[in-house]
């Protein structure tokens, strides 16, 4: 047989192979690129959220994505996470997965750790009580406060003995969802201690108080007693001339939290009467805690009061305060603004 006609079946076979190596390689780029760029990742309307935790390597993530109803095969999840050595910078944390994720941005957000956050909010002039509270009502966050009492939880974080009133900065706090609670109150206990640094630092010269402990007090007096911001440095000055002085402070927001859960909604007479470390109607200087956590304004007016000679104020009723001198000036405001004569 010529040799001419035995290189024609070889051509012919190799031809066949090769095409048939061409079309498995391009059906393994479409199918790579699809799995790669192209292929949700979630059903249509689906929404997933996925924890990734520390130490946990490409195998386990894969798992957990697959557990959770995430649509990419291990392998290829693996496949992508080797590509530039992504996996050993994947970030802990919940991600959420919805139908406009493929995978390329899954890689690329485990990469940037672009993980679900929380807002916690606290607000000035909440008690340690309402603190609790808001934290136990935000949804996201891990809970370990309703197994401690306030002993352990000042002793969790560093501060063993001292009591939760006052030491936490309100703020609008964002953490990654699935944090601890503990974490936010780190953070706000933080925060606390740096602003009331900075505002001993700066108190004003003379000021009748031993301690920062006691600037934080008297913060929280203010901030109880201001009806609106622009008083709030009178409303200081007023309780710093008495302490001066001598005086006893007379604060109703300080009778009430001494009150507790036995405040009805009104102050009576008796209440006024009945003695406790709390009335500052009884009890000269400072109560022994803050009655409440103050803001950033009531602890900078707590260590540098306005200029003033007031003694007294008095609620206008539209959220304002008459400042008086005297208490004939402060007697003749109650007349007006509290009796309606």
């Amino acid at each position: 047989m010529p040799v001419s006609t035995l290189r024609r079946p070889l051509r012919s076979w190799l031809l066949a192979g090769l095409c048939a190596c061409l079309v498995a390689l391009g059906v393994g780029v479409l199918l790579g690129w699809a799995t790669w760029a192209g292929w949700s990742l979630a059903s249509a309307g689906q929404v997933i959220e996925v924890e990734v935790l520390p130490g946990q390597g490409t195998a386990e993530i894969a798992r957990a994505m697959n557990a959770g109803g995430v649509r990419v095969p291990a392998w290829a999840f693996r496949a992508a996470a080797r590509l530039g050595a992504q996996e050993r910078s994947f970030k802990p944390g919940i991600y959420r997965i919805d139908e406009r994720l493929v995978l390329r941005d899954l890689m690329r957000k485990l990469e940037r750790g672009d993980v679900l956050l929380v807002e916690v909010r606290l607000i000035e002039g909440m008690t340690w009580r309402q603190f609790r509270a808001a934290l136990a009502g935000t949804a996201g966050l891990r809970l370990r406060l309703p197994g401690l009492d306030d002993a352990q939880l000042m002793a969790a974080l560093g501060a063993p003995g001292l009591a939760p009133e006052g030491q936490f900065m309100p703020d609008t706090y964002i953490v990654p969802k699935g944090s601890e609670d503990l974490r936010v109150l780190g953070l706000a206990r933080r925060a606390m201690q740096q602003r009331l640094d900075a505002a001993w630092s700066a108190r004003a010269p003379d000021l009748p108080l031993a301690s920062r402990d006691d600037l934080l007090v008297l913060a929280s007096l203010i901030e109880k007693e201001t009806g609106l911001p622009a008083d709030r440095g009178q409303v200081a000055a007023v309780f710093v001339n008495r302490l001066r002085r001598g005086m006893r402070l007379q604060t109703d927001p300080s009778v009430i939290y001494g009150l507790g859960e036995r405040f009805d909604g009104r102050l009576h007479r008796r209440d006024l009467e009945a003695d406790g470390v709390f009335n500052t109607y009884r009890r000269a200087g400072l109560p022994p805690t803050p009655i409440c956590m103050p803001g950033a304004a009531a602890i900078t007016a707590a260590a540098r009061p306005a200029e003033s000679q007031a003694l007294y104020f008095v609620a206008r009723g539209d959220g304002s305060s008459e400042f008086s001198d005297t208490l004939e000036a402060h007697n003749r405001a109650v007349a007006r603004y509290v009796l309606g004569r």
